[in-house]
């Protein structure tokens, strides 16, 4: 596989996890078609390993998404503001703190944005614990899984 080709497949798989964040976008269905697409070309054991392991990670992650409650945007206070701050301490987490820091990094981004707009300590605190139990929860698994499987897939190309 090209250069060229990789580069579409992470512009992908980026646009997938930033979709998460989004309402209505199919993040995980992005991510899941392009490790499809690089494991179409690719045609190696790796490859083909990394595309059924994506697909039982995302069909788990949906089953766990479908037992949490539903999601809540409304009347919460979510801002486009919070979930860019949330999807950057996701992504800043995972890599400083790799796979794991993906976690305290979201619930971080929101709390800072909290901080931000509502100035104390306490009102931050309870405007994050309102925004998990809304929305955050089911956000968190599927951006989690989806950075998981660009990790997996850019260690596979870099180091595979």
């Amino acid at each position: 596989m090209g250069v060229w080709q990789l580069l579409m497949v992470a512009t992908v798989m980026l646009l997938g996890v930033f979709g998460v964040l989004a309402p209505g976008v199919p993040g995980t269905w992005l991510v899941w078609a392009a490790m499809l697409w690089w494991s179409l070309h690719e045609r190696t054991d790796l490859a083909w390993i990394l595309l059924a392991s994506t697909t039982g990670l995302l069909l788990l992650t949906q089953v766990v998404v479908w037992q949490l409650p539903p999601r809540r945007f409304r009347g919460v206070g979510i801002t486009r503001r919070m979930v860019t701050y949330a999807g950057v301490g996701a992504l800043l987490g995972f890599v400083l703190v790799p796979v794991l820091g993906a976690i305290p990094g979201f619930v971080g981004g929101i709390y800072l944005s909290e901080r931000l707009r509502l100035g104390g300590h306490g009102q931050a605190r309870a405007a994050t614990r309102a925004v998990m139990r809304a929305a955050g929860t089911s956000v968190l698994v599927e951006l989690f899984s989806c950075l998981l499987i660009v990790g997996a897939w850019a260690g596979a190309v870099l180091w595979g």
